[in-house]
């Protein structure tokens, strides 16, 4: 048992992050000589142009042909989440709740993951190309989509967002690296391939210096001081229940558009992940010139520790029910 529930080494990191964060903030106080805004800026553009070198261009073209399973997992990620969340936001309007549902949403306006969509379906025994394919062009699909679902609500609070700056940080750091990763992917594709282990070491440490420095910068404004215990349980209890009600829905549309099994778990397991790379990536273009981004994080950090979790033990599960049946 003790095995199955074995906690990703990568959530451990993040909460040696925070801790560190709180009781080592030096680095990345307000006033520190250390840059850290430009180590995180420039570790991020390397992150989507090695994002771009690494794109599986004949995954991509085979899985155009399963249309309606991208269909389906791209609707889940991106509107049947957002969706969830939205109804609630007159409850919250103008209350001290208010940065809290904003979070939510946020985290249900991310792309799906990357690698681990297609470790966990490839462990389920899943349809693996369009795993390859969905998580390769969601990403993409969320330099657009995430913003344009922030966009309306963040410029509705107190605090002052200059916009144009956040569409000048998304391109210089996200489209411009990831345009110039998929030019040069035809001579430096191979050399990616061979060196995806490391490339993915780099990318959770850039992940892990934005967390702390975040961090950092919300423990040093007091914001987590308006957050209890009690709420803080309330947190994780709807982001559970978010997980479970997405993850059936999804279940529900496979039996429903007859899907075969392997396509039944692609569109679970794909549909159902929500970025940790591109929420903290986001984060930064969306929220960086406050404080409040640690806070934004929290229901984000929390869905990648439980989607991990959840969907490891259930693809273990799913691979030998499939292994037995064969």
């Amino acid at each position: 048992m003790l095995k199955k529930l074995k906690i990703d080494s990568f959530v451990i990191a993040i909460v040696v992050s925070i801790i560190l964060a709180y009781f080592f903030p030096q680095l990345a106080v307000s006033s520190s000589p250390i840059p850290m805004g430009l180590i995180s800026s420039i570790g991020i553009s390397f992150i989507f142009f090695f994002y771009g070198l690494s794109l599986n261009s004949e995954a991509i073209k085979n899985g155009l042909k399963n249309w309606k399973l991208h269909l389906t997992v791209q609707s889940s990620t991106f509107i049947l989440f957002p969706l969830l969340i939205l109804p609630f936001y007159p409850l919250f309007k103008n209350t001290d709740y208010e940065l809290l549902w904003l979070a939510f949403l946020f985290m249900a306006a991310l792309p799906s993951t990357v690698s681990s969509s297609v470790v966990m379906v490839s462990i389920a025994k899943g349809n693996l190309p369009a795993a390859i394919f969905n998580a390769s062009i969601s990403g993409i699909i969320g330099i657009v989509l995430t913003p344009l679902w922030m966009m309306p609500f963040i410029s509705q609070t107190d605090v002052a967002f200059d916009f144009s700056s956040i569409y000048i940080q998304l391109i210089t750091e996200i489209l411009i690296p990831l345009i110039l990763g998929l030019l040069l992917r035809k001579f430096f594709g191979a050399w990616a391939q061979r060196h995806k282990r490391q490339l993915s070491l780099f990318d959770k440490f850039v992940i892990l210096l934005i967390i702390y420095k975040s961090f950092v910068q919300s423990f040093e404004d007091e914001i987590f001081s308006s957050v209890s215990v009690l709420e803080m349980g309330v947190m994780v209890a709807l982001v559970l229940l978010l997980f479970y009600i997405v993850y059936s829905l999804t279940g529900w549309f496979g039996k429903l558009l007859n899907f075969n099994h392997a396509d039944r778990i692609t569109n679970q397991f794909c549909g159902t992940k929500k970025s940790l790379v591109h929420g903290t990536v986001f984060s930064e273009a969306l929220f960086g010139q406050t404080s409040i981004i640690g806070i934004v994080l929290l229901p984000l950090m929390f869905y990648h520790a439980f989607q991990i979790l959840i969907i490891s033990v259930t693809a273990t599960k799913k691979g030998k029910e499939k292994t037995a049946e064969d």
